[in-house]
């Protein structure tokens, strides 16, 4: 294992103080919490967005957290949830009189976790509501789907409805239309290796590939002898496209960590053409890294069946270091 870190129990920490550090006219530390707020916090009257969990997904989520998106993100440990106290700390930050929205990705942890930490948060007079994003489609029990590169979708859409003024309960509602919208799959030439332990996530040949992978090492469903890039984009989009059929769609091809730019926008070609091959509209398009797991090999595909309204939420402003957009 090959690791830049000073102190791999403060890998997490060391991360967090960096990004602060690298970005000081953007981000906040929580004090003595891995928390990172917006700066300045959420503007007075509009609702706080608060996102996080397992650290080792980098940009997300602390790369969200700007104008335009997240309020605050909670960093737990390397693909660990953030204690509950690290979330109502979170939720905290992120108020401003008009409630919070958490958007957590669908593990058993995480979901305990921030559920213990808006309670906490209710106590203290916080009105605080909560969407689960499941868009993973390896796996076929829809309650039991987790949450992976689709979230970021999720974070960009509500953070546009709440920098534009709307009500919690919208907020959510919006929030929620874009998770019943959006799926994704991923895969893996390689894993990835914990800091703690130097120990792979799981074993892999050289000739070999794993067809829906997670996000925090775990292997996939399918494990295949490696084929072309073209072949493999194939048998991801037949079953991404058999649940996304709306035919106007936004298309992220979003790294792992370990995989070369050069790699995805090649990816991107062989998606976009067979995407449109199969007569889907690509409205909007993503290619780089958005939702990682520390340096593993592969990517996913993620597609966000878009109408004129989650369209404009994409195309809304946004500062943030992770999903940069200009607006008009």
């Amino acid at each position: 294992m090959d690791k830049l870190m000073q102190d791999p129990n403060q890998f997490v920490t060391d991360i967090v103080d960096g990004l602060v550090r690298s970005h000081p006219d953007q981000y906040e530390k929580v004090e003595s919490v891995n928390v990172i707020k917006r700066k300045g916090g959420t503007p007075s009257g509009h609702v706080g967005l608060v996102s996080g969990g397992g650290s080792g997904h980098e940009p997300a989520h602390a790369g969200y957290v700007g104008d335009g998106m997240l309020s605050a993100a909670v960093c737990g440990e390397i693909f660990t949830s953030p204690t509950p106290d690290m979330v109502f700390e979170g939720i905290k930050s992120a108020d401003a009189g008009a409630g919070v929205l958490l958007i957590v990705k669908n593990y058993s942890g995480d979901v305990m976790n921030f559920d213990m930490a808006k309670e906490l948060a209710e106590l203290e007079g916080i009105q605080v509501e909560t969407v689960i994003v499941n868009d993973d489609i390896a796996i076929k029990n829809h309650d039991d789907r987790r949450g992976v590169a689709g979230t970021v979708f999720v974070h960009k859409i509500a953070g546009a409805a709440a920098a534009a003024g709307k009500s919690l309960k919208d907020v959510k509602k919006i929030a929620e239309k874009a998770i019943s919208q959006v799926r994704s799959i991923g895969m893996a030439l390689s894993p990835c290796y914990m800091p703690e332990s130097g120990k792979p996530g799981f074993e892999l040949h050289e000739d070999e590939m794993e067809i829906g992978i997670g996000i925090h090492g775990e292997k996939g469903i399918e494990r295949k002898p490696i084929a072309s890039v073209k072949e493999i984009v194939a048998q991801m989009l037949e079953k991404l496209t058999a649940e996304v059929t709306d035919k106007r769609i936004a298309v992220m091809v979003n790294g792992m960590g370990g995989t070369p730019v050069s790699e995805l926008y090649l990816t991107y070609k062989y998606v976009s053409e067979q995407l449109e091959q199969k007569e889907y509209e690509i409205v909007r398009s993503y290619t780089g890294n958005y939702m990682t797991a520390l340096e593993m090999h592969g990517f996913s595909i993620t597609l966000l069946a878009v109408d004129d309204e989650l369209l404009g939420y994409l195309d809304a402003p946004s500062n943030t270091i992770g999903f940069p957009v200009r607006g008009e």
